[in-house]
């Protein structure tokens, strides 16, 4: 039986896979035209799964093709000598390997040559292709090149300008096609910042799985166990993960192999949450190389939670170094009307968990009375969400200008961490589940709590005048109507020098909607600054 994979490229004969059918049609026309293509994606993105399926179909489709294919990720502390020399020989290995693997031997004409030949630059690279394909009788060379980002620093322009000399010569073009995989793009292996010498690329996107993608992949596993999915878990399981390929696949591994659910029962919703809680405490490759990256720069959290939390949103440009370097990171993407979005809504939590502080010296003063998380649950056993945030709301005016000494966040933010720090401790003590849930991918930091049953949507934004105000109420009621839910709780933290505590309750359209606007204390009062 096949599995899920997440610790490498997947094939068909051992694992689920994706077709990908109209990106792989689109990827072999454009070698087909003879282009030089780039595709660069985030790490675990399926991007050597997607280019070796699309070569072999292309082979099968039209056998006079010669793909060589190539892997720079051991190259990047070679010296110029050594790159060209391992080059070379990884050139070699693989012409003498596709020879092989269509029960053929190179002729005794190119078998000398390849004995005769040395690469000792880009010039003699440039040379070599051209020789080359002499001996070939007509077959057309493709170069596909994965890992691309480990070539070496001083190696860089040269190459690029061997490539580009070959695509623009009028003679006989070899590489036909030439395919550059990696995560940066040519503007960031460009080091010393002159005109890129790749100006020639033909850029493809490979996007993240859709809907009817993962729908596909999970079919697959049905069709061999016999084990189905609700219909509303896929939607969950693309919605939480945005298509994100190896979060779809780690979803696949924790549900049908480590869970340990029957085969005979249906995958549902209850065993969706205990997968998804699991995503958001593990330390998985794809989760640790996005943590690793964001705490990089300490400018990505207010840049992320800038992102996160303003309708205004940021403009997705790409010459701003930091919006740049998380969208290589697969962190962030351009969203409707070229604003940044927060690819899917896993990172996102994951990335609010990383940035909120251990202990943020305020969780004594919680509560004014003697009381606990505990006794926010109602005598069912269901909870007073209402209550809870009524306290959180006092809490925050108990504390005052306190909440400017909670470590590590901005100030504009602090809001919102410390509701999301309150109501994850919640949801833990009374055993719920708690997951964050995007519609715009902007503006609003939307917490879905499941306890005993019910499903609790908390809206958390920061003030930006009456008009959004109100529109971001109407987008609440929008959504619960989705969601088949009757009550949601809106929050929003004003952050001006004069701000009114508010709360309301309104109902419309048989949606109840309690709303709060919470004073967020801006400076320490002078009196207080003089006695220090």
């Amino acid at each position: 039986m096949r599995c899920f994979e997440t610790r490498g490229p997947v094939y068909p004969k051992k694992n689920y896979v994706v077709s990908r059918t109209e990106e792989t049609a689109d990827f072999i026309n454009r070698i087909k035209m003879g282009r030089y293509i780039v595709l660069f994606a985030p790490r675990q993105t399926g991007k050597t799964t997607f280019f070796k399926s699309a070569l072999n179909t292309l082979i099968l489709e039209d056998p006079n093709y010669f793909p060589i294919q190539l892997n720079f990720d051991t190259y990047a502390d070679l010296s110029m000598s050594d790159f060209y020399e391992s080059l070379y020989e990884d050139l070699r290995q693989e012409i003498e390997n596709l020879f092989h693997l269509r029960d053929s031997t190179p002729s005794d004409a190119l078998a000398i040559f390849l004995d005769d030949t040395e690469i000792t630059n880009a010039f003699s690279m440039r040379r070599f292709f051209s020789k080359f394909s002499g001996f070939l009788n007509n077959l057309k060379v493709i170069i596909i090149i994965d890992e691309f980002d480990g070539i070496p620093q001083d190696a860089v322009s040269g190459f690029l300008n061997a490539l580009r000399h070959v695509y623009l010569s009028e003679h006989l073009q070899c590489p036909y096609s030439v395919g550059i995989v990696g995560v940066k793009n040519i503007a960031q292996l460009n080091y010393d910042r002159s005109i890129s010498p790749f100006n020639i690329q033909d850029d493809f996107n490979l996007p993240n799985f859709t809907l009817e993608q993962v729908q596909e992949l999970l079919a697959q596993y049905t069709e061999e166990t016999g084990q189905g999915f609700e219909p509303e878990v896929i939607k969950k399981l693309h919605k939480q993960t945005g298509g994100q390929p190896f979060l779809v696949n780690r979803f696949g591994q924790i549900l049908t192999e480590e869970l340990g659910i029957s085969k005979t029962e249906t995958i549902g919703t209850e065993h969706f949450l205990t997968a998804h809680a699991q995503i958001l405490q593990e330390r998985n490759t794809n989760i640790t190389h996005l943590l690793t990256n964001i705490r990089r720069n300490p400018h990505y959290k207010r840049t992320l939670m800038k992102i996160s939390s303003y309708d205004r949103g940021m403009k997705f440009n790409l010459d701003n170094e930091a919006i740049n370097e998380l969208a290589t990171y697969g962190v962030i993407a351009k969203g409707e009307d070229n604003l940044c979005e927060i690819v899917n809504p896993i990172y996102k939590h994951r990335i609010i968990q990383a940035f909120e502080p251990l202990i943020n010296g305020l969780e004594n003063d919680y509560f004014s009375e003697d009381t606990d998380f505990e006794d926010y649950l109602t005598s069912e056993g269901h909870i007073d969400l209402e209550r809870l945030l009524d306290n959180f709301r006092d809490f925050i005016a108990r504390v005052g200008f306190r909440i400017l000494q909670v470590p590590d966040t901005p100030q504009e933010f602090v809001g919102q961490d410390l509701l999301y720090t309150y109501l994850d401790q919640f949801v833990s003590i009374v055993r719920g589940a708690m997951y964050l849930e995007v519609q715009t991918g902007r503006g609003r930091i939307d917490l879905v709590i499941f306890h005993n049953g019910r499903k609790y949507v908390v809206e958390t934004k920061i003030w930006e005048g009456e008009r959004r105000f109100e529109s971001g109420k109407k987008q609440l009621i929008t959504y619960l109507k989705l969601e088949q839910a009757i009550e949601g709780y809106y929050v929003v933290f004003d952050h001006r020098e004069t701000p009114t505590s508010h709360t309301e309750t309104e109902t419309e359209e048989g949606i109840t909607i309690r709303s709060y606007i919470i004073p967020v204390v801006q400076e320490r009062p002078s009196s207080v600054t003089s006695k220090k």
